[in-house]
């Protein structure tokens, strides 16, 4: 299969069609990446917040396409060393994304949740893409932490139940972001994996993308917002790309993964942790988050 068949025929092959292509997609991407496109969209984050989702529902729009065979690339967190030439070769050719017949120029973009959250990404992002637009999503970070134990000990990531993975966090975590920080060339298992809570404390995160990028090229959408049942959230997130309308459906639920309620009194108490950080949000925001109000 050629590596530029459309985008609409890639998003129907199965998930293990895509995974036997991708070596040799990336192969020819980099055989030809000096002709291929840089991404002008990422959305950043955060994980277990709808990025999947947000992802298909862009990628409906007639004038937005993603990589190739994939969602997300993870160049500006742990696939830095990789190179740019690398990371070009993942996105179509420049050519196919031009204006032509009526269609807009095509504005590629990927996913990667982790960008938000490594300390790195934020600069890296700001030094290869300086005219990058950066969308984020936001979910209760209650939730969020629950949803991605269930994620990551569903991908054999954790063995912990949750209350004893987060209980084990800090000690888990503890120095991880100053050595990523120090050796560029790091990698953290447990950064990227076990950061249930820390994930969760926006404000640190949002304010280090304003200061590399810059607060205009940022659209930090509410999760419950987004999955109101309407398109409201998708609309705006297009006017902020400069995108015309869309087709106008709401964003679908994807990549979700049932599991068990959480007990209220470990609920209240989580909260009750997340109340200082989520008043910096709010502050830098703008606005109270849903969980807030």
């Amino acid at each position: 299969m050629p590596v530029d068949t459309p985008p609409a025929a890639l998003r129907r092959l199965s998930d293990p069609v895509r995974r036997a292509l991708l070596p040799l997609a990336d192969g020819l991407g980099g055989v030809t990446s000096a002709v291929r496109a840089l991404p002008d969209v990422l959305i950043c984050g955060a994980q277990r917040s709808g990025t999947t989702s947000l992802f298909k529902a862009l990628a409906r729009h007639p004038a937005v396409t993603g990589p190739t065979l994939r969602k997300g690339v993870h160049y500006f967190d742990v696939g830095y060393a990789r190179g740019v030439d690398w990371y070009r070769g993942c996105f179509p050719l420049r050519a196919s994304l031009r204006a032509r017949n009526g269609r807009p120029r095509v504005l590629a973009m990927e996913s990667s949740p982790y960008y938000l959250f490594h300390p790195l990404s934020a600069e890296r992002i700001a030094r290869t893409l300086p005219d990058v637009l950066v969308v984020v999503v936001l979910r209760d970070p209650v939730e969020r932490a629950y949803s991605a134990h269930a994620h990551e000990s569903a991908r054999g990531f954790e063995t912990e139940p949750f209350e004893r993975a987060i209980g084990l966090e800090e000690k888990r975590l503890s120095g991880e972001e100053e050595r990523l920080l120090a050796d560029p060339g790091y990698y953290s298992f447990a950064h990227q994996h076990h950061a249930y809570l820390a994930r969760g404390r926006y404000a640190d995160q949002l304010a280090r993308f304003e200061r590399h990028l810059g607060r205009e090229r940022m659209h930090v959408v509410d999760y419950a917002d987004l999955f109101d049942g309407t398109a409201r959230a998708l609309t705006g997130i297009e006017r902020f790309l400069g995108l015309p309308p869309g087709p106008g459906a709401p964003p679908g639920h994807h990549n979700a993964r049932r599991r068990s309620s959480m007990p209220e009194p470990l609920r209240a108490e989580l909260t009750a942790q997340f109340i200082e950080s989520d008043t910096r949000l709010a502050a830098w925001w703008g606005r109270t988050p849903s969980w807030r109000a």
